[in-house]
């Protein structure tokens, strides 16, 4: 024989009022009216924080773009101080050679 136990059978009855409740407010006009405001404020923060990740990443490349040329102008300016520490040398080891000729 099957034994019927009352009590789960009453918490069985109370969650199936209560699901079958649930879904008929979570269905109704009023709900649909928050669902909509909800998504509709959603889409308004997805716009505010598409508009800040485009200034952000304008604002990136500009930075990007002058740190390169930042960086160019270093790489010039060494190239060019090297270049005359190069012409200096080749001036100087010319004047000992001149200067070595001559006393010979």
């Amino acid at each position: 024989m099957i034994k019927f136990n009352t009590k789960h059978s009453g918490l069985f009855a109370a969650g199936v009022v209560f699901g079958t409740a649930g879904i008929k407010v979570l269905s109704s006009k009023d709900a649909k009216k928050l669902y909509t405001n909800c998504t509709a404020a959603v889409l308004r923060a997805k716009d505010c924080v598409m508009k800040t990740v485009s200034k952000v990443q304008e604002n990136a490349e500009d930075i990007y773009a002058e740190a390169k040329q930042i960086n160019e102008d270093r790489a010039a300016a060494e190239e060019a101080f090297e270049d005359a520490a190069e012409e200096e040398t080749v001036e100087e080891t010319t004047e000992e050679t001149v200067e070595t000729a001559e006393e010979e």
